[in-house]
């Protein structure tokens, strides 16, 4: 059996050729794109979610603090109509609306209906943005203005 000498091809195998010998350089920088785009996409991603955590963890503060004053004032004898703001200060504020509701309904009952509406503010960037808390709480008719 005798063998061929290509000259072109000393000291490689036959099976590969010049032209495959390894990237073109329009291959690398297509692979460099793609990876580029894919990245990109990623860290878009982790951004968009980035943002969405600080708004959530903001509107759950809000929450939290809204809560805990209507709680308070639940507390607290609701004998009258009324309504007042507060700030805080760290940036929120709160408006309140206690309002005698469904009179009609409690006129002959020993108890009335005291609805509580807590809408606190806060401003996020340049937008102002809010929450609203409402509740109810029966309170004895015949009892003093200090009492519950």
């Amino acid at each position: 059996m005798q063998t061929r000498d290509c000259g072109q091809f000393k000291g490689r195998s036959p099976e590969r050729r010049a032209g495959t010998q390894g990237f073109t350089l329009l291959e690398v920088l297509v692979a460099l794109s793609v990876m580029a785009m894919a990245v990109t996409l990623v860290l878009q991603l982790f951004s968009t979610n980035l943002r969405s955590v600080a708004r959530s963890g903001d509107v759950t503060s809000a929450t939290v603090r809204a809560d805990s004053r209507i709680r308070e004032i639940l507390m607290e004898p609701l004998a009258a109509e009324t309504a007042w703001s507060e700030a805080t200060d760290d940036g929120y504020r709160m408006d309140v609306l206690v309002r005698e509701v469904l009179k009609e309904r409690t006129q002959n009952l020993p108890v009335r209906m005291m609805e509580v509406i807590l809408v606190i503010r806060w401003v996020d960037g340049i937008m102002e943005k809010r929450l609203e808390l409402k509740t109810a709480k029966s309170v004895d008719r015949a009892a003093p203005a200090g009492e519950v």
